[in-house]
């Protein structure tokens, strides 16, 4: 191709590559010609965006009114810059400190105009008008109390007939009230925040406070060992002063007239491993290995009988024994596998530890079996140390002192022991049959004696008080059980004086009706019961009649549920029959006659 061909062929493409013109129009408009904004743009304009004059007069207007005062003045007041200066002459050399001050004067206005005025006419809550279910309709409405046979106990005299919608509702609310009234829970003066180391919480026991209302439980540790006075836990039930009824009849030895009453609360948490009444009051307290102590209310009259009055647990104390201090039950003691027990004042609330017995730590390493004095003075404690099998320590049941101690020659320690009903004294049986007379107020053995066929003692019990021998205690009968479940029943009437006790004496009556190791022995506080048990063996309980020595044959029978017992207790007046098994029941009977 030659090179005018090529430059000819070229002209299109260089024509379209060359620029915009911006002095072109298109269809004779020209881009640079601006339209002319009228009158009402304008406006708009303006008050979007503002313009220059309202700019400037913006700032004028703030430096007046943030630099002159201005803002603090009333009434159109405003002060020139001459007054300005003047007043701030002599404050350049001030502190800071001396430029404000803290207004602490009390108001001038009475407190009471400040706070809301409740009208009860109108029924206004909390001082934010009338409430919602107040109509004022209900003022021009008439309503007859006297046409409505319904509505004529609305009435306060016979003539009255019509009231208004007012007085109309103030008498329904009345008559309301008067037929549900207000519950003790919901008052104001029953709302009581409870203490957040004394929660309301029992772990496998809560159906039992579930189903009954009066009961309060408690969960105690170590750091927080206070709960309410027994004369609080009493306040609201009457029927507690009064004492328990005697049974001053005398028991047929043929049969027994016993009936079965309500038993006391639900199933405990774990076995009963303790029983015992109070002294005074209708009470019974209970213990086991749930670390939990019972309290309950006897009482059968329904809708709740025998309802739980309080119960408290102490964590990591499984409990083996628990008893009121005699005589008057001021006191509850109780004691598990530990070095230490707890005593509980029920007068003032407050519950005391023991630690320790001093001098004797090596030969008192646990606390779990104990008994009380009848007088309520001493506290018997057996030994369970190596050096200590064979041993008891007595303690003041005031102080917790340690007083003297009572040993027993023999293999295998201390079995049982029993205190003599004047508490000046105790006998104490070794496992091998070796029996000792001990007197408090000379610290030393009267008296020594040996079980006949002993073998294997496990529990001795002393009964029949104010019908022996002076001497001893008072106390008739005494009761010796065996592994084998052969029980032994001493007459003590005989042994006139610690001098005249035989070495060897022989026994009334042997019981052979058990056939597993006895485990309970107790007689009646009136002396015409003794009660034999085995918890080796479901339903093993017999009663015998004293001085008769008569095993009742019609009770208990076939169908007596008692299972495995754990504890048995007689009520003070004898009346009364607990026995609680390793279900965590308390099964209890009524002894007519």
């Amino acid at each position: 191709m030659s090179r005018k061909a090529s430059e000819v062929s070229m002209r299109p493409a260089v024509a379209l590559l060359q620029p915009y013109d911006s002095d072109s129009s298109f269809n004779g408009f020209n881009s640079d010609d601006s339209i002319e904004k009228d009158k009402t743009e304008l406006e708009l304009e303006k008050l979007v965006f503002g313009d220059e004059a309202g700019f400037q007069e913006g700032l004028s207007t703030y430096e007046r009114k943030y630099h002159t005062g201005e803002n603090d003045l009333e009434g159109g007041d405003r002060l020139d810059d001459g007054q300005v200066e003047e007043d701030q002459e002599g404050l350049e050399g001030l502190d800071d400190a001396d430029l404000f001050f803290l207004d602490t004067k009390p108001s001038a206005v009475p407190q009471s105009s400040l706070e809301g005025v409740e009208n009860p006419e109108t029924d206004d809550v909390g001082g934010r008008g009338a409430a919602a279910w107040v109509d004022s309709d209900d003022d021009r409405i008439m309503v007859s109390l006297a046409s409505n046979p319904r509505l004529r106990k609305l009435r306060n005299t016979e003539s009255e007939d019509l009231v208004n919608g007012r007085e109309y509702t103030k008498r329904l609310r009345r008559q309301f009230e008067k037929l549900c009234p207000v519950p003790s829970w919901a008052k104001a003066s029953a709302a009581v925040k409870p203490s957040h180391k004394r929660r309301r919480r029992l772990t496998n026991a809560s159906q039992s406070s579930s189903d009954d209302p009066s009961a309060d439980e408690r969960s105690i540790d170590s750091e927080d060992l206070s709960v309410p006075p027994l004369t609080k836990l009493l306040q609201n039930n009457i029927d507690l002063i009064k004492p328990s009824s005697s049974g001053g009849g005398r028991l047929r030895p043929e049969a027994i007239d016993i009936q079965r009453t309500k038993d006391v609360g639900l199933a405990q948490p774990s076995t009963i491993d303790s029983l015992s009444f109070h002294p005074i009051y209708p009470l019974i307290l209970s213990s086991g290995p749930a670390s939990t102590l019972f309290l309950h209310h006897l009482s059968p009259h329904p809708p709740n009988p025998n309802p739980l009055l309080t119960a408290f647990h102490l964590r990591h104390t499984p409990i083996s024994t628990s008893a009121f201090l005699p005589p008057n039950g001021n006191k509850i003691f109780f004691s598990g596998r530990r070095r230490y027990f707890h005593s509980w004042d029920l007068s003032s609330g407050k519950i005391d530890k023991v630690t320790r017995v001093y001098g004797h730590r090596d030969e008192q390493r646990t606390m779990e079996r104990f008994k009380l004095s009848p007088c309520g003075r001493w506290m018997g404690l057996v030994g369970s140390g190596r050096k200590g099998s064979g041993l008891i320590n007595i303690l003041d049941a005031c102080t917790c002192q340690w007083i003297a101690e009572v040993r027993v020659e023999g293999r295998g320690g201390v079995a049982d022991f029993a205190w003599w009903d004047d508490g000046e004294g105790m006998v104490v049986l070794g496992k091998g049959g070796e029996a000792v007379e001990w007197s408090v107020a000379e610290k030393r053995v009267v008296a020594t004696w040996a079980d006949d066929g002993a073998v294997g003692i496990t529990v001795a019990s002393l009964g029949g008080a104010g019908s022996g021998p002076k001497s001893l205690g008072g106390n008739r009968w005494l009761a010796v059980g065996s592994s084998s479940g052969i029980i032994n029943l001493y007459d003590r009437t005989a042994w006139k004086d610690p001098g005249s006790v035989p070495s060897r004496p022989k026994p009334i009556r042997v019981f052979d009706h058990l056939t597993t190791p006895t485990s309970h022995l107790q007689f009646s506080p009136n002396g015409q019961l003794l009660l034999l048990a085995s918890r080796w063996k479901r339903n093993a309980l017999r009663l015998v009649h004293l001085p008769s020595c008569t095993v009742y044959r019609n009770w208990p029978s076939s169908g007596t549920p008692l299972g495995r017992i754990s504890a048995v207790a007689f009520s003070p007046g004898s009346d009364m029959l607990a026995v609680a098994n390793e279900q965590g029941k308390i099964r209890l009977w009524e002894i007519r006659g």
